[in-house]
């Protein structure tokens, strides 16, 4: 593709693969042995942004842990959000093999006791009172399921949903997203009514209002200009089927206080349903269970993902109220592995696993003690010009200049790959912070080791002068 078909896109979703620093990893990093690999891998799959080519070839992940192919190991800070037990959990393999032994699949029409057992489950975790289910395989398909439980419930087909949001790779996912990589250029067109306004994201305010010194909204002021958008929009509209959005958004960023409260009452007010989209942080990511939680707000439909198949096998959900059963004589959910015995006893055992381990107290605690030493190396590193955090969901924003908050996305990549060169791997996101998720099994002495990792790679970076 030659420069004039190429689109020009803003790199959101991950770091670049096609940068000269990727270049320099693949030449000086990868033996010989998995450059083969990993052309044969680039040969046969369709080519995408942030994942073609790819970094290294995986052999063994176990715990916080992965390892490429040539023995490297790195502890991972990333892992698309699924690993909240940790890699290889001893307990869930024990668990599929055994189900295998016993029920390996249910055809539509039938059911069987584990698909039963994960929908209780799931009724007695999530806030409020929802209680009605469908899994799908992915957290795309679930959301896909939520929309269309809107439209049957309200008789309306329109949304609100946030610019730089990611809610699946679907049509309908990509058309209430809100993530250029996803929704431009080869996408449209896409669904129609498909509201969307600027997101809550206080140290980058997209209403231009200003944080106080240590990073929050100054509320007297802005006055959750934020959440009132989305309330004029409902009644401007009136015709909205739901509200669609990331309780705590991934990038990471959180809600300033009050917001959903806002949201939730003007939902309730225009007769729109609240979708909470999870599938990254359920199931305790932020310390609490669900993210939602922190805010005491419970929406109409909750989607989760990711995670609840521990790490080893793609399931979602999305769950809802009872009164929201009303699309009997329609289907809006019968994918093939709808109700996979294994797959549903993967996530019944994950659920279990986390709850029996005490991983949202962990998260809560150890996420507590990375923010505290985040903002201390931020008092020490004018690179850093906020960290974000809640439970296992930390992000670093870094800035070439604390006073234009300009983006310092070269460093940010120097950075990732310092960072990789000594066993430590996660993600950066809007090109220039560093986000952090690992598993809810890590120990305060794994986090200390990790951010120790981090520190030096800043200082690296701010000697060689890298913005």
């Amino acid at each position: 593709m030659n420069d004039e078909t190429t689109p020009n896109l803003r790199l959101e979703e991950g770091e670049s693969n096609l940068s000269w620093r990727r270049q320099r990893w693949a030449d000086s990093k990868v033996s010989s042995q998995m450059k083969i690999l990993l052309e044969r891998d680039s040969a046969r799959f369709l080519h995408q942004s942030v994942s073609s080519p790819c970094l290294a070839a995986v052999s063994k992940a176990e715990g916080i842990w992965i390892e490429d192919l040539d023995g490297h190991r790195y502890m991972d800070f990333h892992g698309n959000n699924v690993h909240h037990i940790g890699y290889s959990h001893p307990r869930l393999i024990a668990a599929i093999k055994q189900q295998l032994d016993e029920l390996t699949f249910a055809p539509r029409r039938f059911t069987c006791e584990p698909a039963i057992e994960l929908a209780e489950k799931l009724a007695e975790i999530v806030p409020g009172d929802l209680d009605k289910v469908l899994y799908a395989t992915g957290g795309s398909d679930a959301i896909e399921i939520a929309l269309k439980i809107a439209r049957a419930a309200t008789g309306r087909y329109k949304t609100i949903s946030f610019w730089d949001s990611f809610h699946g790779a679907g049509f309908g996912g990509i058309s209430v997203g809100g993530e250029q990589q996803f929704r431009s250029h080869i996408a449209g067109p896409l669904l129609s009514g498909t509201e969307h306004v600027a997101p809550f994201a206080c140290y980058r305010c997209p209403y231009g209002y200003e944080v106080d010194e240590n990073g929050a909204p100054v509320l007297d002021v802005c006055r959750t200009t934020c959440a009132n958008m989305v309330r004029y929009v409902l009644e401007k509209e009136g015709d909205i089927a739901a509200v669609i959005a990331e309780p705590s958004r991934s990038v990471p960023y959180y809600s300033p206080p009050g917001f959903w409260k806002i949201v939730r009452d003007a939902c309730n007010e225009m007769g729109a349903l609240l979708i909470f989209d999870e599938i990254p942080t359920g199931l305790g990511k932020t310390g609490k269970m669900f993210a939602c939680e922190h805010d005491n707000v419970v929406p109409d439909i909750l989607v989760m993902g990711k995670a609840l198949g521990g790490g080893m096998l793609p399931i979602a959900a999305a769950i809802c109220h009872s009164d929201l059963d009303v699309a009997g004589a329609f289907a809006i959910g019968h994918y093939t592995h709808e109700k996979n015995p294994i797959t549903a006893r993967a996530a019944l055992t994950t659920i279990n696993i986390v709850e029996e381990e005490g991983l949202v107290e962990n998260a809560a605690r150890v996420g507590a003690f990375a923010l505290e030493r985040l903002n201390d190396m931020k008092s020490r590193h004018s690179l850093i010009g906020d960290v974000r955090g809640r439970g296992l969901l930390l992000g670093v924003d870094l800035v070439v200049d604390r006073d234009s908050k300009e983006p310092a996305k070269d460093a940010a990549e120097a950075i990732y790959y310092h960072a990789l060169e000594v066993g430590l791997s996660f993600k950066l996101t809007m090109g220039n912070v560093i986000s952090l998720s690992p598993p809810l099994v890590i120990t305060e002495k794994e986090m200390h080791k990790a951010l120790d990792i981090i520190e030096d790679a800043l200082a690296d970076v701010e000697k060689e002068g890298v913005q």
